[in-house]
């Protein structure tokens, strides 16, 4: 591949640009918005000027709801060899462009699994993608060579090809992003009115929950607007769990030696249920889920504290699996929870309580 169009320059299309730059591609940049598509290209994601003829690939990075569309003006005014959209829903647009009777052979659907609370050109980075799924979907009549087209893109944007029907990814993304958006939204508007004293005891439980709450309400009204059914499918069965859950709680408050204990087995019930669930969910660099233990370090907020953390745990000879930072309330100071091999924690927390941190138990 050496010329690309993107259009549509915000969060993912200007990342997949800055990729495609970054990787000798010649990109242009185009946008509804010209200053977007301006921006992106003072970012170094390509060029704003139109191509002087047919490119190798154009990506359409535009919401579901004008996917369709602006693949149709695209594909009849013939801007490229391949065309691939980035659209979060692949069922929809598929069928749109077939009502429209177009011929689809030089298009595939595709949906690059990453993304930021933030949107925009400005949020955009070119190792957005580097080790994340990036769904193609192609069907019986997706030239090869645009299915080649597309799996250089992924691996110029050096993401994960995954193959999927447009259907069943749908009803997948409906499961693991759609569906916990929304419940993360309603966690956190449990807040707005809740009493400041309340509020001031949130802990990184109700940030982990509540972090993906932060999105663009209206860009994802456009999301959950093209994928309504499987979104109602899964959400449905967490209101059931709700239900019963709610149930359950009012057993465990009544006087009834019964009720509690049907209440005490339903509560049981749903948190072991989630227990299973979350062992699914992919470990580091997707392999399966891997048992860490904690090592947990009061530091102070000043800078290089971070730095030098890390640097005395290399100085250890171990291996940071992963990391999350604790802020403590009115104070300038937070709990960095620092995840190891569990044969390594002894070996970390003597390190660095030799020198100096306050390693907490």
């Amino acid at each position: 591949m050496r010329t690309a169009l993107v259009i549509g320059t915000g969060l993912v299309g200007t990342s997949a640009a800055l990729a495609l730059s970054g990787r000798s591609v010649h990109v242009h940049l185009v946008d509804h918005d010209p200053e977007s598509a301006r921006t992106a290209a003072a970012l170094g994601a390509g060029s704003d000027e139109p191509p002087a003829g047919p490119v190798d690939l154009a990506v359409i990075a535009v919401p579901p709801a004008h996917t369709a569309t602006v693949l149709a003006r695209a594909m009849r005014d013939g801007v490229a060899r391949g065309y691939l959209d980035v659209a979060s829903v692949k069922g929809g647009p598929r069928r749109e462009l077939e009502a429209m009777g177009l011929d689809l052979t030089p298009y595939i659907g595709t949906h690059p699994m990453a993304g930021k609370e933030r949107s925009g050109p400005l949020a955009a980075t070119g190792d957005l993608f580097e080790g994340r799924p990036w769904v193609l979907t192609p069907t019986r009549d997706t030239d090869t060579e645009v299915l080649n087209l597309a799996l250089e893109l992924v691996a110029l944007c050096r993401a994960v090809p995954v193959v999927m029907d447009a259907d069943a990814h749908d009803r997948a993304v409906a499961l693991v992003s759609h569906t916990p958006q929304l419940i993360s939204s309603m966690v956190a508007a449990r807040l707005e009115e809740a009493d400041e004293t309340a509020v001031r005891l949130c802990g990184q439980g109700i940030r982990d929950v509540t972090r993906i709450a932060a999105s663009d309400p209206r860009m994802w009204v456009e999301i959950l607007s093209a994928n309504p059914g499987p979104v109602a499918d899964v959400l449905a069965g967490v209101a059931a769990d709700l239900a019963e859950t709610v149930t359950a709680l009012r057993g465990l408050h009544s006087a009834d030696e019964e009720k509690r204990r049907a209440g005490t087995d339903a509560i049981e019930d749903v948190l072991r249920r989630g227990n299973a669930g979350r062992v699914r969910v992919p470990g580091k660099h997707g392999a399966a889920p891997a048992a860490y233990e904690t090592v947990a370090v009061l530091i102070g907020d000043k800078p290089g504290e971070l730095a030098a953390i890390f640097a005395d745990a290399g100085r250890a000879g171990v291996n940071i699996e992963d990391v999350r930072i604790e802020h403590a309330t009115g104070q300038q100071a937070g709990l960095v929870q620092i995840m190891v091999e569990p044969s390594a924690a002894p070996v970390l927390a003597a390190s660095l309580t030799e020198r100096g941190w306050s390693v907490r138990s």
